[in-house]
């Protein structure tokens, strides 16, 4: 039976739950959060449209401790109200460590040895913090990362050249924040390198990267949080780990080289992260992911 736990049911995670129930993704999808009132009416309402659909899917209000047998977890708990237009997520990590090592230590009691997925910022830290606090192995444990950065890459070159983004391959790579960088190498669309299709389309790569690194905080100007494309994230690399893909993807896995977690590339399956490759970066690019993994490492000391 498929089980999936979703923690904290704010703008994201309530999305998170959405999806999964209306795609009939789970067959059973429990939902933990630390508000009591606000659970029990996000579990009637879901009760309800679950009602109308076409497949069947239990939902349930619970606690960590019903998520031991659960496939996958995943954490949307935070803070967005801490962080600032324009700001930095390592905003919230005071905040959501003490709850991170809370719901941390309750799985790893509750016998929890599934999968857990983060969303919760700064990502690549939290998630860290995640797989101290649940004793998993590391492969069992992965975040978002730059997975929607470099949807946002290709949806923001996609508008460049006038294509559907989903044709475009490409990554951005390191910190899901300000460090992070599109990995130009990587980017391919229409038959072209990045090279290429500047010479062919006169693109400025660098303004194409800035529209993808600010456009969580674009969306987040207008309506003061961000929930559609992250809960997406969330779930397509949920879909991975429940149909035992062995896909690529760009996700915050803990990496030996950095000693610590950051997006870089990974092969996700049943395990989480069943195994690693390399891509070919110039010379440049592996300074820059250097940089970033200097920057998570300084802004935890900064902010913890």
């Amino acid at each position: 039976m498929r089980k999936i736990g979703v923690v904290g049911i704010g703008h994201v995670g309530v999305t998170v739950a959405h999806i999964i129930i209306a795609q009939g993704l789970a067959d059973e999808i429990v939902l933990v959060d630390k508000n009591p009132e606000k659970l029990a009416s996000e579990e009637l309402d879901f009760r309800d449209a679950a009602s109308l659909l076409d497949h069947h899917v239990e939902v349930h209000a619970g606690t960590v401790t019903d998520l031991t047998d659960a496939e996958v977890v995943i954490s949307a708990l935070g803070h967005i109200e801490l962080i600032k237009p324009g700001g930095d997520r390592f905003t919230e990590l005071k905040a959501n460590t003490p709850e991170v090592q809370q719901v941390g230590s309750d799985l790893k009691q509750a016998g929890f040895n599934g999968v857990l997925i983060v969303i919760s910022n700064p990502v690549d830290v939290i998630t860290g913090i995640y797989q101290k606090a649940t004793g998993l192995p590391a492969n069992q444990v992965f975040g978002t990362g730059t997975y929607l950065d470099t949807a946002r890459l290709k949806r923001a070159l996609g508008d460049t050249l006038a294509i559907d983004p989903r044709g475009i391959s490409g990554y951005m790579l390191g910190e899901h924040g300000d460090s992070q960088f599109a990995a130009w190498s990587t980017v391919n669309a229409l038959g072209k390198n990045a090279d290429e299709l500047v010479k062919l389309y006169d693109i400025n790569l660098d303004k194409v990267a800035e529209a993808a690194r600010v456009g969580g905080f674009t969306v987040f100007a207008g309506k003061k949080y961000t929930n559609f494309a992250i809960a997406h994230a969330a779930v397509s690399l949920a879909k991975l780990v429940l149909s035992n893909a062995r896909r690529e993807a760009i996700v915050s896995h803990y990496d030996e080289r950095f000693e610590g977690y950051i997006s870089t590339p990974a092969i996700i399956g049943r395990d989480g992260v069943t195994a690693e490759f390399d891509l070919q970066l110039t010379d440049e690019e592996k300074i820059l992911l250097q940089k970033s993994a200097n920057a998570i490492a300084e802004k935890t000391a900064a902010y913890l």
